[in-house]
């Protein structure tokens, strides 16, 4: 930019001011619409804008808006570029020179990021700069724009986090499914061994701790599905008190020996209709969350009641109703929250950890899950006085009758002569539910592939009462195999066995049913009794 001779132009910013009083000079007038023009669009977009002198006197032009980004008051300004250089992080500092000198040899315009610090933080800048070169093509004059791209850098580093959890999500739910199976044929035979072991055997307590392994794992292999968000929810009666008391001892050696965890349960306390395992999630979240706060250690405190909430209590927790509930208070003796920090723990992505140390989706988690069932989530917290959240649940009324106990399975009992179609590509779960069948007494086709089944159908037209398939299968899956066979027979029932939740038919009829994988051979006979509660008639 040429710059007049008279009169004489202080640079402190690049929208230049005069020392001198030229008001009424139209062309002055006109220059200074120009500057608020120019520093308007700069402050609505963000982007400052500089030029430095390389004559070795390192005089700094900038405009009003890169002062504010690098938080550089003007009136303390040199007119150098030191003040600027002084911002930019000690680790990138390397890096911007390089940029400039490559700049200066290649001939070419220079982009970078780096960071700067300020008294608010640590702050990403965007900058763009070229030469401007005399005659000889010696650089005499370098030119660019700043912008502050913090807001964007975190926004990258939130989709970075929330991809490579998608990533690891994909991951588990691969391997849960794969367990799954395993488990399935596991439990399946440990509890069709059970039942034909008299109790003085001395192999059935062996044969007890592979179905308690089994069970256990099961445990292991929801909470991969719930994480990968893949877990196929089934919400059921469960007693709070019974959850936290089996939780405390494994959350013992979650949370390591410098953290205790203790109970306080009160009795009687009514049934949660909720899904268990999604909700023993939520707990093991919130006290990972407390370990982090208790980095010296301390006391995990997990205390259950039944409180009645007035309209007056209702109001100070909205968006409660008055009513009933069934409350977990699980409290920390850690380092606490401010207030500020308190107000956006629930926030998807929001965290007070470093880089690597958090996703920010623990606590938004255990908000979906409590809003899933109904219920509701507060936090209470102060600096270093722990925090406490509580948790609010609407008790559920146990169903009449007793129907907690599932059908013992007895051979001697099954003569209902039921035909059963099986679908399941993985030879050792179909044998495992083949046996459980057969032990009820049920006549059974077998099945490897959806093509198979479909062809039995052909063969056996009418014959068949139930369909028993996996969901997912090499070619068509169970879930279109399912469709096709509801249609090609009215009124034909299908067990899909699962444990993805999007494989849950959301537009299928009453004939097409779920069951939840790993399962137990009381849980199918349990479903397929209810899938079939009349025996064939014959003639």
């Amino acid at each position: 930019m040429a710059l007049p001779r008279q009169p004489t132009w202080k640079c402190h910013t690049l929208g230049w001011t005069t020392v001198a009083d030229h008001s009424g000079s139209p062309e002055l007038t006109s220059l200074e619409q120009q500057r608020a023009i120019l520093e308007k669009a700069q402050d609505v977009a963000h982007i400052g804008s500089w030029a430095i002198e390389l004559d070795g006197s390192n005089r700094l032009n900038a405009s009003a808006e890169a002062f504010r980004i690098f938080d550089i008051p003007p009136s303390n300004f040199d007119g150098t570029g030191r003040p600027f250089r002084a911002k930019v992080h000690p680790a990138d500092r390397e890096m911007v020179q390089n940029a400039t000198q490559r700049a200066f040899q290649e001939r070419r315009v220079y982009e970078i990021e780096y960071r700067i610090i300020r008294p608010d933080g640590v702050r990403w800048i965007h900058e763009k700069g070229d030469a401007l070169r005399d005659e000889h093509g010696q650089p005499v004059r370098m030119i660019g724009i700043v912008q502050d791209i913090t807001d964007r850098r975190l926004l990258e580093d939130q989709l970075r986090q929330a991809q490579k959890m998608e990533a690891i999500g994909r991951l588990a739910g691969g391997i849960a499914h794969d367990l799954n199976n395993a488990l399935t044929a596991v439990a399946g035979y440990a509890e069709l061994a059970l039942g034909q072991l008299e109790e003085s055997n001395p192999v059935r307590d062996d044969v007890e701790e592979i179905r308690r392994g089994a069970e256990r794992a099961t445990s292991v292999t929801r909470q991969l599905l719930a994480f990968s968000r893949k877990e196929l929810l089934e919400p059921r009666l469960f007693d709070l008190n019974k959850t936290i008391t089996t939780l405390s001892r494994l959350l013992g050696r979650l949370l390591g020996p410098d953290v205790q965890v203790s109970t306080n349960l009160a009795p009687s306390v009514p049934p949660i209709l909720g899904d268990p395992g999604q909700f023993e999630q939520a707990i093991i979240n919130l006290a990972v969350n407390a370990r982090d706060a208790m980095p010296g250690g301390g006391t995990l405190t997990l205390t259950t009641s039944v409180e009645d909430m007035d309209a007056a209590a209702a109001r100070s927790n909205t968006p409660m109703t008055p009513g009933r509930y069934v409350a977990l208070r699980v409290a920390d003796t850690g380092m606490g929250m401010t207030p500020s920090t308190l107000a956006h723990i629930f926030e998807p992505f929001f965290t007070t950890k470093g880089p690597g140390k958090g996703t920010g989706l623990g606590l938004s988690m255990v908000y979906g899950t409590l809003k899933q069932i109904g219920g509701f989530i507060f936090a209470d917290s102060e600096i270093g006085h722990g925090t406490t959240f509580r948790l609010y649940l609407r008790p559920a009324a146990p169903p009449a009758g007793d129907q907690t106990a599932p059908p013992a399975v007895d051979a001697a009992n099954g003569t209902s002569q039921f035909t059963i179609l099986v679908a399941e590509d993985e030879p050792a779960v179909r044998s495992a539910v083949a046996a459980a069948l057969r032990s009820d007494g049920h006549r059974l086709l077998l099945a490897s592939s959806a093509e198979e089944a479909e062809e039995l159908l052909r063969l056996h037209p009418n014959e068949i009462d139930l369909v028993v398939t996996d969901a997912i299968m090499p070619g068509k899956s169970g879930i279109d195999l399912a469709r096709a066979l509801t249609a090609a027979q009215r009124g034909l029932h299908v067990i899909v066995m699962s444990a993805y939740a999007q494989d849950v038919l959301t537009d299928a009829d009453d004939t097409i049913d779920i069951l939840a994988k790993p399962f137990t051979p009381r849980d199918l006979l349990q479903r397929v009794r209810q899938a079939l509660p009349h025996p064939r008639e014959t003639s």
